[in-house]
């Protein structure tokens, strides 16, 4: 039989040499497609700001969204971009020829330092309208100033570093407070703290930058022309002045670290980039004599937090006199250089120009370029025209930049939501990986991506990297959708087929057992994945043809359990004679039909643990379907056999309370032909109520009897009420039974005494015991000795009957005497009733005329009336209206028809005669009398009083005004 694999291998094969069929699997190849579906904007998109300065521009800075620039000689322009609509214009107020050299304003944009060429200094505060001068700072031309971003505040800078031409750092402090609006000096102290020089001297502080590390740490970066110097140390808590001073106190012989290289621009300028996230800067861009330094920060460096440092050197075009760069600024991935016509963005990825933007000479010279470091935009400026750069989607294309120097993880972090980049990061990865020989690594990302499955698929069976493939076949099925079926089955047979056959090649090697087990634990973890499991379940044939090809039972267990095949475990377990083991899958499933179709043969081998199992599972069986593998099972006779088959038969009748009658037919048939001391026991237990009995009386009679169990035999005929019989066969055994019998039939008395008779028949006639025969006869009351007589032969003397005859005699006295009695009160009762009859005859009542009708309230002898015992006086026609709708409906029938004859009979009809030959007398013997239908109406009618006798009692539920008169009755109230 050729494996699953070679034969996918021999598709796979003729897939990959033809073109107009790539994808023999079936597995969906859905490449995307390489095209702009709509147009893209620059990374740097470049806006001319519609602002037409007054005076020329000298100045610009931008922080926090405000911008101040110099125009002119002696104006300082200010606008809040949120609100551009209101700048600000404050005049200096010089009278002398002095000009702004440089701007400085903060991180917050509160403080704006603006310092002259005539080496003094003013100082603007964003709430204020009015310059103050700065008099501690008079001789000193600033070049930089380092803000400090962890102490300052609206009114207040904290401790600031300040950098001057002549190399010279002071730390001072300005504060502004309405206290001190009219003071002179906001300026609270300036004091030297360090000399920066170079080979040749002093040199100017061009930049400088105070950042906080962990543990306190405070770093600060200075730079001169050809120098990037560093200092670090930690600030004291709450130290006002001179808060820098520890860190720049060292020994006059040590120097700080620096950097330096050889080339000088005549000055330099220093740019970082910090994220949106972050209040420390990120990376660092030196623009120098050389070139542009760029890194890194990494604040937990004990010494210097300049990290994977680069140099830019800057192209041939690039000259230190006519073409020099300008200004710079850092965006996260590239930085950008100002020259006098151009803007120049280098990536810092790659090292590469990416951008250039030339600008026309009417706008002038540029003059300066700088960053917004919170809003990110990028503002340059000629003497007469301000620019602004948008950075928009700047990581769009680093993705490529990272794949191409192998760094994935960066590429796929930046293209996470462009899967069409993400496809070929991951392709390229996959390719990488495979020439470095990391195939696991390889099939991870080749699974991924949307290259022709056949392809990668031969790709590594060429390679004879099976682990791979399979990881990849794995990856590949778990990225397929729930309705792509068929791929989902013969990825699924395959990598079962692969998995098969690696097991196969581990397991007969001894020193890899270890990677035997964890390839197995994997399978294992294969089958039972609830992702694959509908597939294995709807193709759980084919997987079960696999493993027994391979002969691996153990797995053929381990999925038929996975796959809830549990008749093919225990098959399996049954065929190889391991009884224990399907008998403990059962008792685990507890499902019945296997139950029903396994017992027959686990009986046969372990009869005791089967039965503690059907016990267990209780009224979860059926004991009828049961019976079979009991009966086939107990056939052999054998003592445990039989006791196994009774006990499970007892339990089920006394435990369960089972019912069914095939059930104790089985267990009366068990008892009768191998447990006969529990026969009659169980039948005694059973009642002798044929209604509540469960077992078939007649299958009984007969099984008791083809076994001679004739105690039993008696039994069940009193059951079944037949007493004859059961008197005839007792009388075989025991004649105390057969008494017993004899007493059953309790209501039939004539039954009775003809047992009792047969009993005494037998006693006198069979066993001749003449004193048993007089013992019957105390037994029952219904034997008189005249009754037994006859039974006895002739020879038998009186002397035997003694007793009993004049007992017998004694007994008819008695009931004589009785009978006398009776007769005597029955006549003494007979004239008592003849005395009430006449004493009622001659009862009367008296009426006075003024009696009225109970009912009608109308005097009562006006016309016919009833008088009732209990007073109540009621006319006819008042008493017949109050009764009539109570009466029964059979009743009221009858007093209509009386009604209707005794006006017949009042009102006899004056045109009709009888006619000759009839007798008018004759005519009435069928009828009653007038008298007889008067009584009978009485009868009816004055039965009780109405108010007085039932029909009160009757009628207390009933309304007083009938509901079919209520609105009548309630409108007449009304």
């Amino acid at each position: 039989m050729a494996s699953i694999l070679d034969q996918y291998v021999d598709s796979l094969s003729h897939s990959a040499s033809s073109q107009q069929s790539r994808t023999s699997l079936g597995i969906p190849h859905t490449g995307y497609v390489n095209a702009r579906l709509e147009k893209e904007t620059p990374i740097f998109n470049k806006q001319r700001i519609d602002f037409t300065p007054p005076e020329k521009i000298n100045s610009l800075v931008v922080s926090s969204n405000q911008l101040c620039m110099s125009l002119g000689k002696d104006i300082i322009f200010r606008i809040d971009l949120a609100k551009a609509d209101e700048p600000n214009q404050v005049e200096l107020g010089r009278k002398d020829e002095a000009k702004v050299h440089k701007l400085f304003l903060d991180h917050t944009g509160s403080h704006l330092i603006i310092a002259l060429n005539t080496s003094e200094c003013l100082y603007l505060n964003r709430s204020v309208q009015k310059v103050r001068l700065l008099s501690r700072w008079k001789g000193h031309l600033i070049e930089s100033v380092g803000w400090n971003k962890f102490f300052g505040s609206e009114t207040n800078t904290g401790p600031i570093l300040v950098g001057t031409s002549q190399g010279q750092m002071y730390e001072t402090e300005i504060s502004v407070s309405e206290g001190s609006l009219f003071g002179t000096n906001p300026d609270q102290y300036f004091r030297l703290i360090y000399n920066l020089e170079e080979e040749a001297g002093p040199a100017p502080v061009c930049c400088l930058e105070v950042e906080r590390g962990i543990d306190g740490k405070c770093f600060i970066i200075a730079t001169t022309r050809k120098r990037l110097f560093q200092f670090v140390g930690k600030v004291p808590e709450g130290g006002e002045q001179q808060a820098f001073g520890t860190i720049f106190s060292m020994p006059a012989d040590h120097l700080p670290g620096f950097r330096e290289f050889p080339a000088d621009l005549g000055y330099s300028e220093i740019a970082f980039y910090t994220p949106k996230l972050r209040s420390s800067p990120s990376a660092f861009a030196w623009m120098m004599g050389n070139g542009v330094l760029y890194g890194s920060l990494d604040y937990g460096r004990p010494d210097s937090i300049l990290s994977d440092e680069q140099v830019w050197e800057y192209p041939s075009d690039v000259d230190g006199a006519a073409n020099k760069p300008i200004s710079i600024v850092l965006t996260q991935f590239h930085f950008l250089l100002l020259f006098p016509d151009r803007v120049k963005a280098v990536c810092t990825l790659n090292g590469q120009v990416v951008f250039q933007d030339v600008f026309l000479e009417k706008f002038g010279s540029l003059k300066r370029m700088i960053k917004d470091p919170s809003f990110g935009q990028i503002w340059i400026h000629t003497e007469k025209v301000v620019f602004r750069y948008n950075v928009q989607r700047e990581s769009r294309d680093v993705w490529k930049m990272y794949m191409n120097i192998n760094k994935f993880d960066l590429a796929k972090e930046y293209c996470k939501d462009r899967p069409e980049c993400l496809d070929i990061v991951l392709a390229k990865e996959a390719e990488y990986c495979f020439q470095n020989k990391k195939y696991l690594d390889s099939a991870k990302c080749y699974a991924l991506t949307q290259n022709y499955f056949e392809e990668i698929a031969l790709k590594f069976i060429e390679a004879k990297q099976e682990e791979a493939l399979m990881e990849f076949l794995l990856k590949k099925l778990a990225s397929l959708k729930p309705s792509e079926k068929t791929q989902t089955t013969l990825l699924t047979t395959w990598l079962t087929e692969l998995y098969l056959n690696r097991l196969g090649v581990l397991q007969g090697d001894s020193s890899k057992r270890d990677l035997y087990e964890r390839t197995r634990d994997k399978f294992r973890s294969f089958l039972g994945s609830p992702r694959n499991k509908d597939c294995l379940f709807n193709n759980r044939a084919t997987i079960h043809e696999l493993l027994a090809s391979h002969g691996d039972t153990e797995h053929m267990v381990h999925f038929a359990v996975i796959m809830h095949d549990y008749e093919r475990v225990i098959a399996h377990y049954c065929q190889h004679d391991n009884y224990n083991e399907a008998l403990e899958v059962l008792s685990r499933i507890k499902n019945e039909m296997l139950f029903y179709k396994f017992s027959p043969v686990l009986i046969q081998h372990i009869p005791r643990k089967v039965v503690n199992a059907w016990i267990e599972m209780g009224k979860n069986l059926d004991a009828t379907n049961l019976i079979p593998a009991l009966v086939n099972y107990s056939q052999s006779e054998s003592t445990q056999q039989i006791s196994e088959a009774i006990r499970y038969m007892e339990f089920c009748v006394h435990e369960l309370k089972e019912t069914q009658q095939a059930i104790h037919n089985y267990l009366l048939s068990l008892y009768a032909s191998c447990r006969p001391d529990s026969l009659l026991s169980y039948l005694e237990q059973a009642g002798t109520r044929a209604d509540n009995i469960h077992y078939d009386l007649k299958y009984a009679l007969r099984l008791c009897a083809e076994h001679g169990h004739h105690r039993a035999c008696v039994h069940v005929y009193k059951v079944m009420e037949m007493y004859e019989e059961a008197v005839d066969l007792a009388l075989q055994v025991d004649v105390d039974m057969a008494k017993s019998c004899a007493d059953l039939p309790d209501e039939d008395e004539e039954l009775r005494k003809k047992l009792w008779l047969k009993i005494a028949r037998h006693v006198v006639q069979e066993e001749k015991d003449v004193k048993k025969a007089m013992a019957c006869l105390s037994s029952c009351n219904l034997l008189k000795i005249e009754d037994v007589l006859p039974f006895f032969p002739d020879f038998v003397t009186i002397d035997h009957f003694k007793e009993a005859i004049c007992n017998s005699l004694e007994a008819y006295n008695k009931h004589i005497e009785e009978l006398k009695t009776e007769m005597e009160e029955a006549t003494q009762s007979a004239k008592r009733i003849r005395e009430d009859i006449q004493e009622m005859r001659n009862k009367y009542g008296s009426v006075e005329p003024q009696e009225k009708c109970a009912a009608c309230d109308f005097p009562l002898l006006n016309r016919p009336f009833y008088l009732f015992l209990c007073g109540h006086m009621f006319h006819y026609d008042c008493l017949l209206q109050a009764v009539y709708p109570n009466l029964p409906a059979y009743k009221q029938i009858k007093l209509e028809d009386l009604q209707k004859k005794l006006s017949a009979t009042s009102q006899p009809s004056k045109s009709h005669h009888c006619p000759k030959g009839t007798d008018p007398a004759g005519q009435g013997k069928s009828q009653p009398s007038r008298e007889q239908m008067k009584a009978d109406i009485d009868d009816i009618v004055a039965a009780e009083c109405v108010y007085c006798g039932e029909l009160m009692i009757q009628s207390i539920d009933k309304p007083f005004i009938d509901p079919q008169r209520y609105e009548e009755e309630m409108q007449s109230w009304l």
